[in-house]
Parts: structure tokens; C-alpha cells; sequence
């Protein structure tokens, strides 16, 4: 099928595997075969040297180069993965301007000996910012990979946010273009690919006209700003107005997915995730591949992929043929995406090996050098494992491996003299053969005193005091166990309630009193003393809430609640959970959704523009905005229903 390059920005590296079909598999792997390519250009990784797993980078049959911030936490970042077995790059590179060094080395780039570089550096003089070149490279914004093809370049240029970025952004386009410029002086090809954040034509933004009239913008000033100036007179068929800026007098590049689809609208690669405008498909083309005169030819096809989802943008790709032409000659596509001698004619001539591996690859940090994937060290491990047979134990031996451990201080495995004896066993029960010779005297473990006397130490420790020795006499009414002894003891009450009488017993003791009230007491002491009474009790008490007042044949247990003071304790009120629930959700419940034209529940939105309402909540149709980027009438997309949530008062009812 060729050789396929495509770029993503990923809003994350793990962002994918929350979307279909990413999340079924969850591998890198797996997601590089899904989209069918052979070099994948990330960007936005937003992770750090420590955020690095083996999943990212022991991918099995790739290798990949990361750009990483310096500063800035969880921000920007580029990666380039590439297909051992298709291609192979013969030097890497981190930046854009050369200033940063190899790792493990003091040497910037851009001094490395000629052999040992990619070139088209920007020279003095060249950059009219005053910015610092290390400044430009410190949030992880570029990989340069060098093929014998060509000059791979991925880059995540900065995005518009506000006046405090502006510099930076215009300096980093401008060493971009001037590294492109220089590359292509030396006679090299180059393919740049990323997310460029720049809009460069009229077919490549949704709602121009409209967003124009609003700000009181031209469309000559709109794309003479200096990001879109600086992409439109980099490629071929650019919108330039006005005379073209010294050094940028001639394009270089061509815009490939233009060069296949030259009048396909609607063609984006960015949708605002907070107007849920992808549905509508009111987005933007900001993602590009885009390639020299030199190499042009080569490509067969160059799209989107709209339909993959996983981030805010979508994929981009370009596909190289299997045969190509250079200088009258008809190549493969892998003999120049190859070092010398890996393959001839499309045929491998010798297999990729980690001699291959160049200084920027990820698979050269520490943490993961020499290593392989958790799935070859299994299957390493349960080949050796198969291979290596196991030393069988014998009675000779027993002693020998005891005395060799016991210098080691590792496992010990217990003798007859470690093991609790058991003397309750009846004497007619009928021994195992096997557990009675277990059971026979064996030769004394040197280890063994040394436990016994661990034994003794501990036994010696002085124990935590417990509530029974906190209590300066026991009770009357504890048990011999003096201690908890069941479950049902956790619920036992201090005092549990007297005993039930019944009513000839209760109009006994009315007509006759006790002469002296220490009888009484007498003989409720006794009674609560009792254990069975106590028990008794207790499960009375216990039993007395799940026993519901209608039901037949269960009277006495409910005469035992007879103890409360007044007749009216006995009838409990059953509170329905189901109707309560709903009482507090009528007095507590949130406000009922208010409906849009379309009959959908609205969602609830916050301003967040300076102004008078900024923080006030208000609803809005839920569905997305249509190709407009305006709200409609009549349509499936975004209807005008606008309702402030102070001005609407509904509850549940």
C-alpha cells in the first residue's frame, strides 16, 4: 500500500483511549494499526521525562523520538513514532533551531561534526527576534527525523491566546520557515507536517465572513496577519498580498491535501470542543502535510480522517507510493526510507537491530534501555523455565541444602521441633501413613534455635493493655471468658432493659408493695445477673424493631416493648423511605430542565466573557451548532432557545 505519514494532535497521549475504537484495545500498537500508518507524528503529547511508560515506549516494531517541555508541566509536546520494519531514520534531532544538545552530550546539535548533522541551522542574522533561540526550543515543539529520502520535520507551532504570546509565536514560525528555506538550499527535501495553528485560505475556516463582520475585519488584513503571511508565502498557490517579505520571495512547499481535493469545503481538522461543533462539522483546517517540489510526485493520496475520533482534532495523513522515480530511476519506497544496505529492491537485506537506534530515541533512556516488552519477558521467562528442569530433592540431600541456607539466612523450611504439638487427638483416631512418617524425628535445622529463641523474645514482650486489665474488678455480670466471646455481644446493651411482666404479676405488686425496697432491688439484681434472663432479653430487644405491628401470631414478641412508660410507645409510625425520598426531593430537588424548539431537555451553560454576566448560568438547545456556526431555525442543528437560569423558576413537582 505504500508508506503512509500521519499527524495528530492528540490533546494528550492517552487521550485516544477514552474514544472508540482506541479503547478496546488500549495499546499503541494497536492504535498505529487502526490507522494504518507506518511513521505517526504526535503533538500535544503534555506529558514529562517522568510521565514516560513502557506502553509508550517498548511499543513492539516501533521506535519513537520525543520532544519534551523543559519548564512547563503537562504542556505541549511532540513525538514521532516510526515503523522499524518499513523505515528507519539515519539521524534525530530535538528543536527547530539547533541549539539544544544530543542526550548524554554538551555538543548542541548545531556543532556536531557535518557527518553527524541534519543542517539548515539559522544562521546570524537570519532571525530578526531578539527572543533566545533556547527559549524557542524549550517547550517540546519540534522533531526532526532525516531519511535518505527526505527531511522529516513535526512540528506543533504556537497557538493565538493572547498579547503576552505573540512574540513567541511569530518568532517560532519565523525560525520554521528559515530552517524549511535552508534545508531546501542545501538540496535537501523536506516534509513538514503537524498542527501549524493558522488558517491559510477562505475554504479552510467555517463562518469567515460572518466572524469577519462581527471584529470589522477585512479579508485583505485578515490573511495579512504575519502567521498566515508567513504560511501563505511558504507554499505554493498562497494568498499573498502586497509585495512578498525579503528571503520568502519564492514558495517552497506544497500543500498536499489541497494538491488532491482543490475545491473540497468543509475539510477540517479542528472543532471547538465547548460548542460541540464537530457534529455540524464547524471547525477549521489547521493540521497540514506538506511536502517540496523534489518529492511531490511521490505521494499517491493525502486526506482527513474526520471520522476518527479521540481528540479535538482528527487525523491527517499522506501516502508514498511503493515505486517512485529519481533522477530517471525507479526506486522502492523502503530503499530510501532506509539506511545503506538494509534493503535492496524492496528486499531486506539484513534485519533492524538496536544498532540502529540513534541517541534521540526513547528506547536508549535509561529507564527503558536493554529492556523489551512485558509480553518477551514472559515468553523469555517461560522458555527457560521450560529448558531449565529442576533439581529434584532427595532424603540424602536434605542436610546439605539445611547448612547451606542456613549461612545465606533466606528460607527455611520447619522441622518437627518448630511445629506445635497437638496432644487432644483422640487416641483411636487412625494416623495417615504418610503424616506419620512426616511426623518422626528429622535432623535438627541450624536455623531452628534461632527461631525458637525469636519465639521466646516475643513471648517475653510485654503486651498492650486492654480494656479487662484497665478495670480495677471484673463484673458481676461478665462470663468466665471475661471477654467478647460472639457477635451478638457487640450489640448487647451496658443496661439492658428490665424483663417484661405480666399483668398478674404487675397487680401483685400493686396491692402488695414490698415493706422494704431493697427487695425489689434485690430481685431486679438478680435478675439482670442472670445470663440466661440476660440473653433472653437481649434477643428481645434485638428482635423488636424487624417485627412489624401487623403481623398474626407474633403478639408476645411484641408485648415486649411493654417496658416504654406510656401505651402510646407501642404503635411505632412506619415511614414509607419511597415517599420520603420524594418529600425531600419536591422540597430539595433541582429545577426542571426547561425544553427547546426541538422538545430536548436544554443544557445549562456559564458566561465566562469580561462583562456584566460573566459568571451567570443560562440554557441553551443541547444539540451542535450546524455548518452556519449560528443557531437555526427549522434544522436538526442548534435551535435559538436562550433562557437565563435566574429567569426560570421550574422545580420538580
Amino acid at each position: 500500500m505504500g508508506l503512509r505519514i500521519t499527524t495528530w494532535n492528540v490533546n494528550g497521549i492517552r487521550n485516544p483511549f477514552s474514544y472508540q475504537p482506541w479503547r478496546e484495545s488500549r495499546t499503541f500498537q494497536a492504535m498505529f494499526d487502526t490507522l494504518e500508518a507506518d511513521i505517526v507524528v504526535m503533538q500535544e503529547t503534555k506529558i514529562q521525562r517522568k510521565d514516560l511508560q513502557d506502553d509508550m515506549v517498548l511499543v513492539p516494531g516501533w521506535d519513537v523520538f520525543f520532544s519534551l517541555p523543559k519548564y512547563k508541566k503537562g504542556y505541549s509536546g511532540v513525538a514521532i513514532y516510526t515503523r522499524s520494519s518499513k523505515c528507519c531514520p539515519i539521524r534525530a534531532e530535538e528543536g527547530i533551531t539547533g541549539i539544544l544538545c544530543p542526550p548524554s552530550s554538551s555538543t548542541r546539535y548545531r556543532d556536531l561534526q557535518p557527518e553527524n548533522q541534519i543542517g539548515g541551522y539559522p544562521r546570524p542574522g537570519q532571525l530578526s527576534s531578539e527572543l533566545d533561540e533556547a527559549v524557542l526550543d524549550s517547550e517540546g515543539r519540534c522533531v526532526i527525523l532525516e531519511f535518505p529520502a527526505f527531511v522529516l520535520i513535526g512540528v506543533y507551532s504556537p497557538a493565538t491566546r493572547d498579547d503576552t504570546r505573540t512574540e513567541f509565536r511569530e518568532s517560532f514560525q519565523e525560525a520554521l520557515d528559515v530552517r524549511v528555506r535552508n534545508l531546501v538550499a542545501m538540496g535537501k527535501e523536506v516534509f513538514l507536517c503537524g498542527d501549524l495553528n493558522i488558517v491559510r485560505s477562505v475554504l479552510d475556516t467555517a463562518g469567515l465572513a460572518e466572524r469577519l463582520r462581527k471584529e470589522g475585519m477585512s479579508l485583505e488584513e485578515y490573511f495579512s496577519l504575519p502567521s498566515r503571511r508567513f504560511l501563505n508565502q511558504l507554499v505554493f498557490g498562497g494568498d499573498v498580498f502586497g509585495e512578498r517579505d525579503e528571503g520568502r520571495e519564492q514558495p517552497v512547499m506544497w500543500d498536499l491535501c489541497r494538491e488532491f481535493h482543490p475545491d473540497r469545503t468543509g475539510m477540517y481538522t479542528c472543532w471547538e470542543v465547548k460548542k460541540n461543533a464537530r457534529p455540524g462539522n464547524y471547525g477549521s483546517r489547521i493540521d497540514y502535510v506538506l511536502c517540496t517540489s523534489g518529492i511531490k510526485d511521490w505521494f499517491m493520496d493525502a486526506n482527513i480522517q474526520e471520522g476518527l475520533l479521540g481528540s479535538d482534532h482528527c487525523p491527517v495523513y499522506a501516502t508514498l507510493s511503493d515505486t517512485l522515480s529519481k533522477d530517471g530511476t525507479q526506486l522502492h519506497i523502503t530503499d530510501l526510507m532506509n539506511p545503506e544496505g538494509m534493503f535492496k529492491d524492496g528486499v531486506r537485506q539484513r534485519e533492524w537491530s538496536t544498532k540502529d537506534l540513534l541517541p534521540l530515541s526513547a528506547k536508549l533512556i535509561p529507564e527503558f534501555n536493554n529492556r523489551r516488552s512485558i509480553r518477551d519477558m514472559f515468553s523469555r521467562a517461560s522458555s527457560i523455565s521450560m529448558t531449565k528442569p529442576s533439581p529434584t530433592p532427595t532424603p540424602g540431600n536434605n542436610e546439605a541444602q539445611s547448612s547451606g541456607n542456613s549461612g545465606e539466612g533466606f528460607f527455611t523450611t520447619p522441622t518437627a521441633e518448630d511445629q506445635p504439638q497437638d496432644n487432644s487427638i483422640p487416641a483411636t483416631q487412625s494416623l495417615d501413613p504418610v503424616a506419620t512418617a512426616a511426623s518422626k524425628p528429622q535432623s535438627v535445622n541450624p536455623i531452628a534455635p534461632k527461631r525458637q529463641a525469636e519465639a521466646t523474645t516475643s513471648s517475653n514482650r510485654p503486651q498492650k493493655k486492654t480494656k479487662a486489665s484497665l478495670t480495677k474488678q471484673p463484673s458481676a455480670t461478665s462470663g468466665s471468658g471475661g471477654g467478647q466471646r460472639t457477635l451478638m455481644g457487640f450489640f448487647k446493651p451496658k443496661n439492658p432493659p428490665p424483663s417484661p411482666k405480666s399483668g398478674k404479676e404487675m397487680a401483685s405488686m400493686t396491692a402488695n408493695p414490698p415493706a422494704d425496697p431493697s427487695e425489689t432491688t434485690s430481685t431486679q439484681t438478680s435478675t439482670t445477673a442472670s445470663p440466661q434472663q440476660k440473653q433472653a432479653n437481649t434477643e428481645k430487644y434485638l428482635a423488636q424493631d424487624d417485627t412489624p405491628e401487623d403481623c398474626p401470631g407474633e403478639s408476645s414478641k411484641a408485648s415486649s416493648t411493654s417496658f416504654l412508660a406510656s401505651p402510646q410507645a407501642n404503635k411505632t409510625k412506619i415511614i414509607d423511605p419511597v415517599q420520603s425520598k420524594e418529600s425531600w426531593s419536591k422540597l430539595l430537588g433541582g429545577r426542571i430542565l426547561p425544553k427547546c424548539e426541538h422538545g430536548d431537555e436544554c443544557q445549562i451553560m456559564t458566561t465566562k466573557k469580561p462583562g456584566v454576566n460573566r459568571g451567570r448560568s443560562f440554557y441553551v438547545c443541547p444539540r451542535p451548532l450546524g455548518p452556519s456556526g449560528d443557531k437555526e431555525v427549522g434544522t436538526e442543528f442548534r435551535c435559538r432557545t436562550f433562557i437565563w437560569s435566574s429567569d426560570w423558576s421550574g422545580r420538580r413537582e
